[in-house]
């Protein structure tokens, strides 16, 4: 088997034999929905692979690839009228240079169309009988010649549009060249021009249909007065696979990896879905997908070495931590993000914002609905369906996607070289012997005075779990579960060896929390610093947590030691004590 990571041609994928997941199957829904189709997912998300397949379907240049390229294919067995009936023209504006000044940009964004226009007058140069006129300085003239020539012809004009959104992208995760975007997309700015030219050409001008990508609705907005004729359909639930993979064709090829179903391929499937499942781009719900680059990028790995990658997280979807960067330093954004880190509630909010524009995300009062939106929209969040009221929930998708958020949180609370050097020798005493009194000394001397200054609107158990969260943190050894539902309860914090690296002398791990007030114990910070460990646990109000939080890991426990088959897990119950000391005990 060959995994195409990294490749998003569609005619190198079939006809070098490379595994492709089929939706050709969708290609008459498309149809049906629309000719101006607007279509959001992450970054990483298939996305250009898909433009490719629709371009390969559509294009009369590749009538004679039709049967070798879709002949095995659900499209190939019934094709649509339209197949092989377009010109093709293709966009993409992750190519445009967003560097120098705004005359600079805008060159650049010429010369990207004149080059797209004149790959397209070679292509077709067979097929035209009237010259395409390339303008140097005014790609826009060059688009009108374009359309000029292909009204002499008996084809229409299919464009594709590719990370339409990539300006908007620079000026949200950089903080740059705002006036330049203006200057892009405001008034009379030449992006704006661009799209309500494509607009003119849906009119009767040759163009018939359009198929735009991007990671969020962000231009859109901008430019609703030059183009306001696309049908979005990022969230329909019959487009909810469209990108990705279902669990159930991943179990289909790792079945195929291990042999017509070797007994490695459950845990390989298990370990998947802790990292890589969990996407859902659907409001009325939908089958939890699996991201394709992380999926294609950990099943290369499994097939060509033997053993799963040792770092779960490609380093290519790790750039979107500057999304959680931009969050974070928004106002409440930094609570946002431990909100999101409690699985059990998540974010709550009554609607996706869908249309904002680049303005609003600089200027505007960044509400919750406001910030969880653009964290759905990056694919850091994803929906999880509806509250009592109908409002929406979004939760964290899986491990991966979790790693980026304690990363962000690791930076704000943990920026210097010393406290990570100290943290990695506390955690280490925790991952190989259980011993717990080094780390919960560096949350005392560390973690809560950073804690106890930030405006937070917990004082509880869920930023004591968020401290022992982001400090033991370690997807290298560990598949780490945060209110996992076992026994008619949710487990507050449990580290569960990976199986690949059961080899090693980590330990699996589970802590249950709780949190005792100082306004409970009647005592001040100081007289708590005054008592030693073993007579804060004596304190009757700390007992009683101490014990309640052991019946909880003891009836947890029994239910993670079934499910994973654990034999040697190590519960702890631990106690907070306000902002100021920690008491645990094992049990």
């Amino acid at each position: 088997m060959r995994f195409p990571y990294g490749l998003s041609d569609f005619a190198t994928l079939i006809t070098e034999r490379y595994f492709y997941q089929d939706r050709t199957d969708r290609i008459p829904l498309l149809e049906n929905t629309g000719r101006q189709l607007l279509f959001i997912r992450p970054r990483r998300f298939g996305k250009s692979l898909l433009l490719s397949m629709l371009e390969h379907y559509y294009d009369v240049n590749r009538v004679d690839q039709f049967d070798a390229l879709f002949g095995h294919l659900a499209i190939g067995q019934n094709p649509t009228p339209l197949h092989n009936q377009y010109f093709v023209m293709k966009w993409d504006f992750s190519l445009v240079k967003a560097q120098g000044d705004v005359k600079d940009i805008e060159a650049a964004l010429h010369q990207h169309l004149n080059d797209c226009i004149q790959d397209f007058a070679l292509r077709y140069q067979g097929r035209l009988t009237h010259p395409i006129e390339i303008h140097t300085d005014n790609a826009l003239s060059s688009w009108r010649s374009a359309l000029m020539a292909v009204s002499q012809t008996p084809h229409k004009l299919y464009l594709l549009i590719d990370e339409y959104d990539n300006f908007a992208n620079e000026v949200l995760m950089t903080g740059r060249k705002q006036e330049y975007y203006e200057a892009l997309l405001y008034g009379e700015g030449l992006l704006k021009t661009v799209f309500k030219a494509v607009k003119a050409a849906a009119g009767g001008q040759g163009l018939d249909r359009a198929f735009i990508t991007g990671v969020s609705p962000v231009v859109l907005s901008d430019i609703t007065s030059g183009y306001n004729v696309a049908e979005n359909i990022y969230l329909k639930a019959a487009f909810n696979d469209l990108c990705g993979f279902t669990e159930a064709e991943l179990a289909a090829v790792l079945a195929r990896m291990a042999d017509e179903g070797g007994s490695w391929a459950a845990a390989a499937l298990d370990l998947m879905r802790t990292f890589y499942n969990g996407y859902c781009f659907s409001e009325t719900g939908g089958e939890r997908l699996y991201n394709p680059t992380l999926s294609l990028y950990f099943l290369k790995a499994l097939y060509t070495e033997g053993h799963y990658p040792r770092r779960l997280l490609d380093e290519n979807l790790a750039m979107d931590r500057s999304k959680l960067v931009y969050i974070s330093q928004l106002p409440h954004g930094e609570a946002l993000l431990i909100q999101a880190l409690n699985g059990d509630q998540g974010i709550v909010i009554p609607q996706l914002a869908r249309r904002f524009g680049v303005q609003d995300m600089l200027t505007a009062i960044k509400d919750q609905p406001f910030m969880a939106s653009l964290l759905y929209y990056f694919g850091v969040l994803t929906l999880a369906g509806e509250g009592p009221l109908g409002k929406l929930l979004l939760k964290i998708p899986n491990l991966v996607a979790k790693q980026l958020y304690v990363e962000r949180l690791q930076d704000l609370w943990l920026p210097t070289y010393e406290d990570r050097q100290l943290l990695e020798s506390n955690a280490e005493a925790v991952y190989l012997r259980g011993e717990l009194t080094p780390l919960c000394d560096f949350i005392e001397q560390r973690y809560f005075p950073v804690l106890s200054n930030r405006d937070y609107r917990w004082t509880n158990e869920l930023l004591v779990k968020m401290a022992f969260l982001t400090l033991l943190f370690n997807d290298r050894l560990y598949m780490m579960v945060s209110e996992i539902e076992v026994d008619h309860g949710y487990v507050d914090l449990a580290l569960i060896v990976r199986p690949d690296l059961r080899r090693f002398e980590a330990l699996d791990l589970l802590l249950e929390f709780k949190y005792v007030s100082l306004k409970d114990l009647k005592l001040t910070g100081e007289q708590l610093r005054e008592k030693t460990r073993d007579e804060l646990a004596a304190l009757p109000p700390v007992q009683a947590q101490l014990q309640a939080a052991a019946d909880q890991a003891q009836q947890y426990g029994a239910a993670l030691r079934d499910r994973y088959g654990l034999t040697d897990l190590r519960a702890f119950a631990v106690v907070a004590l306000g902002l100021e000391q920690v008491v645990w005990r094992a049990v």
